[in-house]
């Protein structure tokens, strides 16, 4: 991963020039705690600290999101990729003190280093993905995951239609929640539809390394994989040049593998940053989990277009597909989340 001293922020400056002009706004007026209800008209400071570059799936969608509030008018947004683990704290505090107040990010390698940074800065709202809850005691952190599960199980649906070998590659970064809960999700899919296939699990140890990720997805289609779950990037490269099929997790990369990635479990982040940003314009941003605001009844989560495999996916699987999203959405059906580390079977 690039050094810190090469990171760049969204608007290609430095992060020094960049928080110079940031904190050479006028602050927001705030009160003892959080801030002060801003006017409609007011646009609200935020500021995210990424740890992989914009283009990871993952941060893609939070940066997505967050370009997409500022091109409405609702906030000015900075950000800035790369930043290792052991820096981390230096620049959440660097765009606190920029007047910033709503503050973006994943926290997952530095949870309790974060929420020491969020005591010390009361009147700002940071809203970080974690693996942990919100704890009353930072009552200004808050915290959120990608709960995907219910666009990752209709995936499953899917793919256990489509794998001819009943035998299935998961590439995964690493065995933490918001990945393994999505693994299970799509596992309890496929066996929706074949409960006798088999999964080959692997974790890479990295959220972007596509080289890693690449060579373990061939180690598994040489171990009679002929569909690949592609929780991380490489792993379609790998099926395309072995031709076979991928399911995609968090964004839509058909267009790029129109011939090898049949469907995807979208992640919309919108919803949960919306809620973010109108709690903090109220003044009433406090330690939740947003979370919830992932699950397909909220917006959160869907299942992509099967776009060039609309016609080869079986009709039975797609009335399936359509009968379950119905059931998850009215809520007479539910999605297990199971965040234990899955495992080869």
């Amino acid at each position: 991963m690039p050094s810190t001293d090469r990171s760049r922020t969204s608007s290609g400056l430095s992060r020094r020039t960049m928080l110079k002009a940031a904190g050479a706004g006028a602050a927001l007026s705030v009160v003892a705690g959080l801030p002060t209800r801003l006017f409609a008209q007011e646009k609200l400071k935020v500021a995210a600290i990424y740890t992989v570059p914009f283009e990871q799936q993952w941060v893609s969608r939070l940066h997505k999101a967050a370009n997409a509030a500022k091109e409405r008018g609702d906030i000015e947004y900075v950000a800035t990729e790369n930043v290792a683990n052991t820096d981390y704290e230096r620049v959440m505090r660097e765009y606190a003190e920029a007047g910033n107040k709503l503050i973006l990010g994943e926290v997952f390698g530095v949870e309790e280093a974060a929420r020491t940074v969020a005591k010390d800065y009361p009147d700002v709202a940071f809203l970080m993905g974690s693996s942990f809850k919100p704890d009353e005691a930072v009552p200004n952190f808050s915290v959120f995951d990608n709960y995907i599960q219910d666009a990752s199980y209709l995936s499953g649906i899917v793919a256990g239609a489509m794998s001819k070998s009943k035998n299935i590659g998961m590439v995964g970064g690493y065995p933490i929640p918001e990945v393994n809960r999505l693994m299970h999700a799509f596992m309890a899919g496929v066996k929706e539809v074949a409960p006798d296939t088999k999964f080959q699990v692997a974790f890479i140890g990295s959220w972007f390394d596509p080289p890693k990720a690449k060579e373990t997805a061939f180690a598994q289609i040489d171990g009679g994989a002929d569909l690949l779950y592609a929780e991380r990037f490489g792993v379609s490269d790998a099926a395309k040049e072995r031709k076979v099929l991928a399911i995609g997790n968090v964004i839509d990369t058909q267009a790029d593998y129109p011939e090898t990635v049949v469907a995807s479990a979208l992640w919309h982040f919108e919803p949960t940053l919306d809620k973010a940003i109108a709690a903090v314009k109220a003044g009433s941003f406090k330690a939740e989990d947003y979370g919830v605001y992932s699950f397909m009844k909220e917006g959160g989560c869907s299942l992509a277009p099967l776009g060039t495999f609309e016609s080869k996916v079986p009709e039975e699987a797609k009335k399936l597909v359509a009968e379950k999203e119905k059931a998850i959405k009215d809520g007479s059906f539910t999605v297990e989340i199971n965040d234990s580390e899955p495992k080869s079977s």
